[in-house]
């Protein structure tokens, strides 16, 4: 049983705060270095966490995705309702559906397992890897066109893979027979499980050290200090109805200019937000469940508000969400929901878009606002097997109140890696021919917007299939304040008929052996008048390479 809150020092709060955090850290490490697909062990598209055993959120690890707190949260939810008083010591449970199981997307597995202490159930370790292919109609389980989510890929509701110990190996053939490259699935799988594992050691000896009932009262004190540190700076917010709308450039299939509508308002030190006027649900799999909202809401707050705010369930508690059930952002089964995350950074941009009218020095002008993804799959030459790239490239990043947008990164709900030239041709039968920023695609402005990234790749020595996503590819990101709006993205092909634009969410493209793709994706927005930039930002624009001339005398008259 925990003590009372108070008898609880501040000091062995912070040092058993800093052990749990060390443990997220250490298995997310762990999972990473320990995984077979590129998009974890390199671009690091995982997320740890540790869960009290009412399903809370305490920690989690430092580089999580922001947006896996919604898959992890949503998990734990399930798990509780489902199982109840049947979770036992050895238990691990699995499942990714968004539509019965807290998941987001069908390719984001996760993974839960209790902790017990004397018989006593006292937290879960979670975790959850995107993996590169889950099933169904496309490689890669992401392209557009899907209008279903049956479409989409092995749905897992959930389950118990291991039951008191002992793997469940019919399940694990299941979710092994529905994906293109299983031994890669596997080797994915295991290190989630290993990481549990990892967790779940670590966390006992941390117990060890401070004792059940001084770490059990640190949950409670960690969770109820960053509710109190979030309505505090809350409070500063000035009391109003603060409005903003965007729009999302289509679904895939046949809907275009899809609005997304807020309006923000503060009282004291509560925060709602009503997005009431967004689009119903679409055809296309850019549909978004109610938790990923609450995750991408969450972080565009703690990012304007306080970035070293910790992201726990203390931060969840606090603010108020509406969105229409049925709705783009609050879809019913069996919405597509595999793009999600377009619609994630589009609930961002509007978020700080409506901020930056209550807090107009402590927000960005519109990144990039996508999650641009490029998929290529084929048969490698190399090794008569299957393979599957899969990839979500970064953008701009907004201009601020006193700095330039940074180039090339990823922005919002997820803070992958871009996937490094080496990896990409060492793993895959791929070649790199160009891996630049997009010149001109920043937007001009006091301080400019970040640059988009352009990437070209061909097969080598045989024939594949491309598949894609993209947003921010008609509507551009928008400037602040006088700021001008970065460059759209855009997928382009060129092979033997010569250079022509592809759809912005292609579908099983075939990639000719001398063909090449160009992904290029979004800038980002400006942030002020370009008329007050220094005139030595100027000169190092132009310097840089970034810039052309004739953007440069278009956009920034005081350099003529």
């Amino acid at each position: 049983m925990s003590i009372d809150a108070h008898e609880l020092d501040p000091i062995r709060l912070e040092i058993i705060a800093n052990g749990l955090r060390s443990i997220a850290d250490e298995c997310f490490v762990a999972l990473m270095r320990s995984s077979y697909s590129t998009n974890i062990k390199e671009r690091k598209d995982h997320s740890i966490a540790i869960v009290d055993r009412e399903g809370r959120l305490v920690v989690q690890a430092a580089l999580t995705l922001p947006i896996h707190i919604a898959s992890m949260g949503g998990l734990m939810k399930c798990v509780l309702e489902k199982f109840g008083d049947d979770i036992h010591e050895g238990d691990i449970f699995v499942a990714n559906d968004p539509h019965t199981a807290g998941g987001t997307h069908l390719p984001d597995i996760n993974y839960a397992m209790p902790i017990f202490i004397e018989g006593e159930l006292v937290a879960f370790v979670c975790n959850i890897a995107h993996h590169a292919d889950i099933g169904g109609m496309v490689p890669g389980s992401m392209a557009g066109g899907m209008s279903e989510i049956y479409q989409e890929g092995l749905r897992l509701p959930v389950v118990k893979l291991f039951r008191r110990g002992e793997l469940q190996q019919d399940i694990m053939d299941i979710m092994l027979l529905n994906v293109r490259v299983p031994e890669e699935r596997r080797g994915d799988h295991n290190a989630q499980i290993a990481s549990c594992r990892l967790g779940q050691r670590r966390f006992l000896e941390v117990v060890g050290v401070h004792g059940l009932g001084n770490v059990l009262t640190a949950f409670d004190e960690i969770i109820s200090r960053t509710a109190t540190r979030m309505r505090a700076i809350i409070a500063e917010i000035p009391d109003g109805v603060y409005e903003f709308s965007d729009f999302m450039d289509g679904d895939g299939i046949d809907t275009f200019d899809i609005p997304i509508c807020l309006k923000l308002t503060v009282s004291g030190d509560r925060i709602h937000l009503d997005f009431t006027g967004t689009s119903p649900q679409v055809k296309g799999n850019i549909n978004t469940t109610m938790n990923a909202v609450q995750a991408s809401v969450n972080y565009a707050l703690i990012a304007a508000l306080d970035s070293e705010m910790p992201s726990n369930q203390g931060v969840l508690d606090v603010v108020d969400i509406h969105a229409e059930p049925g709705s783009l952002l609050s879809c019913e089964f069996p919405a597509p929901v595999a793009a999600r995350a377009h619609a994630c950074q589009r609930v961002i941009d509007v978020t700080l878009g409506a901020l930056s009218k209550a807090l107009p020095d402590k927000v960005i002008a519109a990144a990039n606002g996508a999650n641009t993804t490029a998929v290529f799959s084929g048969v490698d030459p190399r090794t008569g097997r299957p393979y599957l790239y899969f990839e979500t490239l970064g953008g701009g990043m907004g201009a601020r109140a006193t700095k330039d947008g940074k180039d090339g990164v990823q922005v919002g709900i997820t803070n992958t890696s871009n996937l490094p030239v080496e990896s990409i041709e060492q793993e895959y039968p791929l070649r790199v021919e160009e891996y630049s920023f997009v010149e001109d695609s920043g937007g001009a402005g006091k301080f400019r917007g970040g640059m988009g990234l352009r990437r070209v790749l061909t097969p080598v020595d045989h024939e594949c299939v491309f598949n894609g996503a993209g947003e921010r590819f008609r509507y551009q990101p928008w400037g602040l304040f006088g700021g001008e709006a970065g460059a759209s993205g855009r997928f382009l092909i060129r092979d033997e008929d010569g250079e022509r634009r592809l759809d912005d969410k292609p579908n099983e493209v075939e990639v000719q052996l001398g063909a090449h793709i160009a992904v290029e994706t979004p800038g980002a927005g400006g942030y002020g008048n370009p008329a007050e930039r220094d005139a030595e930002a100027i000169a190092r624009d132009l310097n840089s390479g970034k810039y052309s001339d004739e953007f440069v005398a278009r956009h920034y008259k005081q350099a003529n």
